[in-house]
């Protein structure tokens, strides 16, 4: 294990850099965004689930006074025949799907497909004139079941979609159009025989609903189609480099002629990693000549942006007497909605993340039918298949009579195993995770009451990383001005701000970060995957590197000495040696900032990195529920989530993550789900009726961080924001088991589900 270092600024909580901006109401968001001359955009959606499109006739919408230009998928370029890569989760998807996901061109695939889009000088006009545009249908049977889409027979969403696997596996597969977009197995060691060796196996089904990420912010765009031919784009989204890629794309453009503009953002958790409304406000900017902003309904979020993927899965066990598991078999049908590309391949990657075994084959299928196109949703797919896997791992705990924490302890990933890749792990929290959880008071305490239940589960996310760019400038002040191109939702100013006032050895306050649009700094990655502080800790700590040797050669020169006998000390103090009077020379970073107009100018250093390393992250849940038995609700009585954050960086913050993800996955445990009715239509499109927790719903979510350093970073960061959502499930769905004696195996378990259950048995 690596040794956690003494800091002065890592590990301490100032307060937010944008924290007044945004509790005074001057923060602008993506709906925020006002330009003169701007006009207002609807979108016109499909009532269907799956039809062709015959006719679109928008003369009347064009004739309604007010109405400045109404685009169908007709007014993008052609699509090139390639493919480009497409939100966080997705590999390369082909330009055609992407193009035809933001505007239908032959046919809608589910219940909110767009198909045309108006722009008006008033946005109840843009909405009347949605009623005034004539769309022919002819309807198609469609599917909204993974098992059924992928059956002989069913209707077919894509004549030209053809399933993807290895050599191998695609001589059992049909040569005809499918459903079943890609097929994907990993495989260790020899299960057959594993399951031989074990002394106990057990298998179960599980199913998932859909659920939606909820962010608070609906998805907006606003573009303007400047006459010299270059677009500019204010958008709410994850990474504005993806969206000015995005739309490069998809208007065939050069990438040179997009800017776009980062606006503050109201949540993603993933969601936001794809464009919805940018290239359509693009298109009605282009017809129109003003800039337009187009902005979504909350039903409008709900039946047309991509939640995550509902699942059918399989997972099958088997352990010998003393706890050692011998074998794990995972069959994982996820629902890609209406274009392929669901995280059914980070969902196999992580099933067994927690554990280091010997024999595995989990096999994965990427399957579309006629529900939205699934987006990225924090850890995507990973809450799915550990629900199962660590379901089934409490089960067995059971019938082995071995206490669940112990079980899962023999089988830990350890430093050295392999990890989910292939390659040896390195320092990893797992052990250290599980060690703190059975020494913890919550796990000791006596569950007292009837109808009480305990469980338990763990939870892994391998976290990814990417490219990064910053700038910083000293100010005479003493203040340092950051430029990112890190769009910030859980804290990157912090972080970054903190990390770099590290480097320099002076305070988090005198770093001023600031998120600058795409022709103002270099390439940047997305802001998802746990990749963020993991990257820009990297960038920043190579800037701050670079200030340091800037200013040891200032003071150098400001003393006349050479550079090599002037020092940079960590409390961010420059010493060189004793001036003629034998008198030690010293300037703080204050001072020497205050010399560099009149001793050459201004300091700046600009970095941009590309570094691997963003170890992976374990968290473990113990959760105590009790279950109205009349009625089925489950209340959640106390609840405490462990988590390995590497370094806790600012600790508020990642206790603010860990918190928010363990809400998240009580909601897909317990309320959550997209709820279809026989027309295909969603019938849950408010927040009233799709259930998320409030405060009101939970008690406090206790966070314990356990800092086992990542030694692929100067600081010791592993991501933090994804994993504590992957173990809610599972820890709920045993502790109801241990309260009522019935185990459920489909979420969410809601009351009806908990009722009917309870009922049967």
């Amino acid at each position: 294990m690596v040794a956690t270092r003494e800091y002065k600024v890592i590990g301490t909580r100032p307060i937010r850099p944008d924290g007044a901006d945004k509790v005074t109401g001057r923060a602008e968001f993506g709906a925020d965004i006002r330009l003169p001359g701007m006009l207002y955009g609807r979108v016109k959606r499909s009532p269907l689930p799956h039809a062709l499109i015959k006719r679109i006739d928008v003369s009347r919408a064009l004739a309604l006074p007010g109405v400045k230009a109404v685009v169908t998928a007709a007014d993008f370029p052609p699509a090139p025949d390639i493919s480009t890569p497409l939100g966080e989760q997705g590999g390369p998807s082909p330009l055609r799907y992407q193009r035809d996901a933001i505007l239908a061109s032959s046919k809608v695939l589910y219940v909110g497909h767009p198909v045309a889009a108006v722009c008006a000088s008033d946005p109840h006009v843009a909405e009347d004139a949605l009623d005034l545009i004539e769309v022919e249908y002819e309807p198609l049977p469609f599917v909204q079941d993974v098992r059924e889409a992928m059956a002989a027979g069913a209707p077919i969403l894509h004549d030209d979609l053809k399933t993807r696997a290895p050599a191998p596996l695609a001589e059992n597969l049909g040569s005809g159009p499918t459903n079943v977009a890609s097929l994907t197995r990993f495989a260790r060691g020899d299960i057959e025989a594993g399951f031989k060796e074990a002394d106990a196996v057990i298998e179960r089904e599980f199913e998932t609903s859909m659920f939606h990420q909820g962010y608070i912010e609906p998805q907006n765009g606003t573009a303007y189609w400047n006459k010299d031919g270059r677009l500019i784009i204010w958008s709410s989204s994850q990474g504005h480099f993806m969206v000015r890629s995005s739309c490069a794309n998809l208007l065939q453009l050069p990438i040179s002629q997009v800017n776009a503009v980062p606006m503050e953002i109201g949540g993603g958790f993933g969601g936001k990693t794809l464009v919805y409304l940018e290239p359509v406000a693009a298109l009605l900017s282009k017809k129109s000549g003003r800039p337009v902003k187009v902005t979504m309904s909350r039903t409008e979020v709900l039946e047309a942006t991509g939640p995550t993927s509902g699942s059918y899965m399989r997972v099958k066990l088997g352990a010998k007497r003393d706890g050692t598991i011998t074998a794990a078999q995972i069959y994982l049908a996820f629902e890609a909605g209406a274009y392929p590309g669901s995280p059914v391949g980070a969902a196999a990657l992580c099933s067994l993340g927690p554990y280091a075994l010997a024999n595995t084959q989990v096999d994965a299928y990427d399957v579309v039918l006629n529900k939205p196109k699934v987006a990225s949703y924090r850890a995507p797919g990973a809450p799915a298949s550990e629900f199962a896997v660590e379901t089934v791992v409490n089960e067995l705990a059971e019938q082995l009579k071995i206490d669940p924490l112990d079980l899962r302890l023999k089988n830990a990933a350890r430093e050295g195993a392999p990890g989910p890749f292939g390659q040896p792990l390195g320092p990893v929290g797992a052990v250290a995770v599980i060690e703190a959880m059975q020494s913890h008071p919550h796990y000791r305490s006596e569950l007292q009451g009837d109808n009480r239940g305990r469980g338990v589960a763990m939870g892994f996310w391998f976290n990814a990383a990417g490219v990064r760019s910053v700038s910083a400038t000293l100010n005479p002040d003493g203040a340092v001005g950051l430029t990112t191109g890190n769009v910030d939702i859980g804290g990157t100013r912090s972080s970054i701000a903190i990390m770099l006032a590290e480097t320099l050895g002076i305070a988090a306050e005198d770093v001023k970060p600031h998120i600058v649009p795409t022709d103002d700094v270099g390439d940047t990655g997305m802001t998802g995957g746990s990749s963020s502080t993991f990257s820009s800790g990297w960038a920043v700590y190579e800037v701050g590197q670079e200030l340091r040797k800037k200013l040891v050669e200032r003071a150098a020169r400001i003393w006349e000495v050479p550079a090599d006998q002037v020092e940079y000390g960590d409390d961010g103090v420059l010493r060189g040696p004793n001036d003629a009077e034998g008198k030690p020379r010293s300037l703080t970073f204050k001072q020497i900032c205050s010399q560099l107009p009149r001793t050459g100018g201004s300091i700046s250093a600009a970095v941009t990195v590309q570094r691997q390393g963003n170890a992976p992250a374990y968290a473990g849940h113990i959760v105590d529920v009790a279950v109205d038995r009349e009625t089925g609700k489950v209340e959640i009585l106390r609840y405490t989530a462990f988590q390995d954050c590497g370094t806790a960086i600012h600790p508020s913050y990642v206790e603010g993550q860990v918190q928010g993800g363990v809400v998240q996955g009580v909601g897909m445990a317990l309320t959550e789900e997209y709820v279809w009715g026989p027309d295909g239509r969603m019938l849950n499109t408010s927040l009233l009726d799709y259930r998320m927790p409030t405060a009101l719903d939970l008690p406090m979510i206790d966070a314990v961080l356990i800092e086992v350093p990542n030694p692929n970073h100067p600081y010791g960061v592993r991501g933090v924001g994804e994993v504590s959502i992957v173990p809610p499930m599972a820890a709920i769905q045993a502790a109801i088991a241990d309260a009522t004696g019935v185990r459920l195996y489909r979420a969410p378990m809601s009351p009806k589900v908990v009722l009917e259950a309870l009922v049967d048995d």
